[in-house]
């Protein structure tokens, strides 16, 4: 994914670079313009990204912000950067003021490491004061790069994101506060686990104790679900592993003899008539001696059963059914001509 590749090059871009980065406009320059190039943009164009855009105010003019992304000559993402060392905070932002004076329905904060989008779910025209995604472009996820897709120069699409954006936020909020819960769990958490658990009165000293129990009942869970993944992935390992062990096994007790590679000749020497010699391949095994078209167990051409007493060739029909018929020497098997040229017909028609 060439996306996925160019944000993790930006990445290490950014690991390298940032210490020597200490000021804003480095900032710009080095991680945010690039990024801006990532999703398709070009940067050096200014009928599709223009720099210190300005939008009047009421009575408050000139006031700019950093990037204006356009697209059929509208933005549609306004961009306010700060310096790498800062931490984003969106109050006070120009963003806010300038969300409503124009027709985009998203905005970016970004730091050139941290990235956090909004949009105008809660109110229409008025910027919400949580992103719908945030990510650390250092720490990207497969998921989120999915995300960020959607705001590539070929993708974009402003119903499809703004559908998907009241899911990110909603979910990444409940995620926040469950983890916040597990954490440090309020009155209301406790009481309502205690609630369940405890018969007697629900006083103060009952709710503190539960407390301790709320949390030590969620880290046992989550533990649990742990170990539980551990092991099953172990054990399908450890299955994986025994399969592997009996497969060599099995192979490395398996001789191919003089014999079987004398029919596997004469069998060539039939079938070359209708098939390239490299599409004829044979697999030996414990129990037959196989010969496949294009190396493909679901295309036998026969089967020679040479090692016991008695010598057989197997011969399949075209429902891909095994009939034996035996064989007193190897050259026998040139009086089944017809019938190893038919399969292949069966194959190949």
């Amino acid at each position: 994914m060439e996306l996925q590749s160019q944000l993790k090059s930006l990445a290490e871009k950014i690991s390298l670079l940032k210490d020597k980065i200490g000021t804003e406009e480095s900032t710009k320059h080095a991680f945010v313009l690039p990024f801006i190039n990532i999703l398709g943009y070009d940067a050096f164009n200014p009928l599709e990204v223009v720099p210190e855009f300005t939008a009047d105010l009421g009575l408050k003019k000139g006031e700019k912000v950093d990037y204006a992304i356009f697209q059929n000559g509208e933005p549609i993402l306004i961009i306010e950067c700060k310096n790498w060392k800062e931490p984003l905070t969106i109050h006070n932002s120009q963003l806010f003021r300038y969300f409503h004076v124009t027709q985009t329905r998203f905005s970016l904060l970004t730091n050139g490491i941290q990235y956090q989008f909004f949009t105008d779910l809660e109110n229409k025209n008025k910027m919400d004061e949580k992103p719908f995604l945030e990510f650390d472009i250092t720490e990207l996820k497969d998921s989120v790069i999915n995300e960020i897709a959607k705001f590539h120069r070929s993708n974009f699409d402003v119903d499809k994101i703004i559908n998907n954006a009241s899911s990110l936020k909603y979910t990444r909020e409940i995620k926040n506060a469950i983890n916040s819960e597990i954490t440090s769990p309020s009155n209301e958490f406790v009481r309502l686990f205690a609630g369940k658990a405890y018969s007697g009165r629900l006083t103060e000293k009952v709710l503190e104790e539960f407390n301790e129990l709320v949390q030590k009942a969620f880290s046992q869970i989550i533990n649990e679900r742990i170990n539980e993944r551990l092991n099953s992935a172990l054990k399908k390992e450890s299955v994986q592993q025994k399969d592997e062990i009996i497969e060599l096994e099995e192979t490395n007790k398996i001789e191919t003899t003089e014999e079987e590679l004398e029919a596997y000749r004469i069998v060539v020497a039939i079938l070359r008539r209708k098939l390239e010699i490299e599409r004829i391949v044979y697999r030996d095994t414990q129990s037959y001696f196989g010969i496949l078209l294009d190396d493909n167990n679901r295309k036998p051409l026969c089967r020679l059963h040479l090692n016991g007493s008695k010598k057989y060739i197997g011969l399949f029909d075209s429902e891909r059914k095994e009939l034996k018929k035996q064989i007193e020497k190897l050259e026998d098997i040139y009086q089944f001509e017809n019938e190893l040229l038919e399969t292949v017909d069966y194959y190949e028609n």
